[in-house]
């Protein structure tokens, strides 16, 4: 019986759903190809996780919608969703999971890291007005 996955992934206010079912190695973004969704630095970005494992992505076709945030957090959370999706549909296989560890941490973990919020009196998080002593 063939399998199907649904893995989910975040970046900053970006969520990204994959749904990984076995294939060709096609991936659709928001129903566009791959190359209609994002080009250039993004698009490597997105693909890190196959160049690490091809001969896994190759039997696996994914299904992704991301939503919220800027471009580059989206073209993170699709990377994670696409590494993770890898994972589990291979059976937690512990050799790749070492793989995409040791290239990057954050390619198997959500990076909860965002931006600080702004302050009274201030025109950012921390830059604040010149305050006179005299």
């Amino acid at each position: 019986m063939v399998k199907d996955y649904n893995v989910k992934a975040s970046r900053k206010k970006s969520t990204a759903r994959a749904f990984v079912k076995p294939g060709k190695g096609n991936i659709r973004i928001n129903n566009m190809h791959i190359d209609a969704f994002v080009t250039g630095y993004k698009k490597l970005l997105i693909l890190e996780p196959i160049h690490l494992v091809p001969e896994e992505f190759s039997k696996l076709d994914f299904q992704i919608n991301v939503s919220g945030g800027g471009v580059s957090s989206q073209a993170q959370a699709i990377r994670n969703c696409i590494a993770k999706g890898i994972v589990v549909a291979t059976g937690n296989k512990k050799s790749i999971k070492d793989k995409f560890t040791e290239s990057n941490r954050y390619l198997l973990i959500d990076d909860v890291r965002n931006k600080e919020p702004k302050k009274q009196l201030g025109k950012g998080a921390r830059k604040m007005k010149q305050k006179s002593k005299r």
